[in-house]
């Protein structure tokens, strides 16, 4: 929804010539995002897969590393990963949060493990206080991915400012949006440092075109960061709207035969909805795709749920996860599939959402 203060800062932005990634809403949208996840340094950048690829990178994260991390998650998450040349080490899914199973983490630790990616997923966040019972038992980093989490806490205290190193996209499909951004959110000095750096090809302070590591251009521009600075005005209503929208969904899914809906909470959150996921049970006689298919005929879209890492065959061809099995977040992707949850939503549209899925499922 793009019907706050963004007119008004992007004309601002075009007023006064500072449409480039050195205008003063960068400092604005970085300061104000950091000071409400809770963090001291904010980075912003060109959207939320730069935002991993250099906190992967600032972790100084390399051939021999091992990163545990979710298999049911975007691909952006492994990228930096594989490339680096550090080996990604799976954790299966949570059947009833969709999140990483925080029992299977430390089994999976060995003398070459490096990092915990943590991967908040869809609306609920991951369980994160034993995670980071681990990770300080064994002397770990922290990686949080809470791209898909704006305005969400867990115990109270927000997504973001858990990891030793936190990051968000702002895609359009996010509760804030800059049509393409993302941020980096730390405590760590050095950490936030090196970010800055490596968004901005690593260029030197006193000898500009001298380089003594390789970065990248991941900038943010003014005028993103302009429509962030509005967005991040409206974030409380954006997140009691979409949990006044998950609320709606599942008061008239409730009952649906042989259909998981999301949680509405746990013990330590209440879902924030970011999107509202469907998982079929397999007595339904639908999988995922099928049952899209027969909602796309009623004239309403649906997007699939996460293909695992494990199964990716871009990363089989890499000689990945050749042996790896993880039922439940192979059976995540094949039954689970998420339906119309944008912002800008009617309630009359939730309603024929609604009556459609469960004419298809019935």
């Amino acid at each position: 929804m793009l019907d706050g203060n963004e007119k008004k800062y992007l004309t601002e932005c075009i007023d006064t010539g500072w449409i480039s990634s050195e205008g003063p809403f960068i400092k604005q949208f970085e300061e104000e995002f950091s000071a409400q996840v809770g963090r001291k340094h904010g980075i912003a950048v060109c959207n939320g897969t730069a935002a991993l690829d250099a906190a992967i990178e600032a972790l100084g994260i390399g051939p021999g590393d091992e990163v545990i991390m979710p298999s049911f998650t975007i691909i952006s998450c492994i990228g930096q990963i594989v490339r680096s040349g550090a080996k990604p080490v799976l954790v299966d899914s949570d059947p009833l949060t969709w999140n990483m199973d925080v029992s299977q983490i430390e089994a999976k630790i060995t003398t070459r493990t490096k990092v915990i990616m943590v991967v908040h997923i869809f609306g609920l966040p991951v369980d994160i206080d034993p995670i980071l019972d681990i990770a300080h038992r064994h002397a770990l980093r922290v990686l949080e991915d809470a791209a898909q989490m704006h305005g969400q806490t867990y115990k109270g205290q927000l997504c973001g400012s858990f990891g030793d190193i936190s990051t968000f996209s702002f895609y359009p499909n996010k509760h804030i949006t800059t049509g393409e951004g993302g941020m980096i959110v730390t405590n760590d000095e050095q950490l936030a440092e090196d970010c800055r750096s490596l968004r901005n090809l690593c260029f030197q302070p006193h000898k500009r075109f001298v380089h003594e590591r390789l970065g990248w251009n991941l900038r943010m521009t003014n005028m993103q960061a302009a429509l962030g600075v509005a967005q991040l005005e409206r974030l409380d209503e954006f997140v009691a709207r979409k949990r006044r929208m998950g609320a709606r969904y599942t008061e008239l899914l409730s009952g649906l035969r042989g259909v998981q809906l999301p949680l509405p909470r746990t013990d330590y959150a209440e879902n924030i909805y970011w999107v509202y996921g469907l998982v079929l049970d397999e007595s339904v006689g639908l999988d995922a795709e099928e049952a899209m298919k027969r909602l796309a005929a009623k004239g309403v879209g649906t997007r699939p749920f996460f293909y695992p890492m494990h199964q990716q065959p871009v990363l089989r061809k890499m000689g990945l996860f050749e042996s790896v099995t993880l039922p439940v977040a192979e059976r995540l992707y094949k039954q689970g599939f998420y339906i119309p949850s944008g912002m800008a939503l009617t309630d009359d549209q939730i309603l024929r959402v609604a009556e459609a899925v469960r004419e298809v499922l019935a």
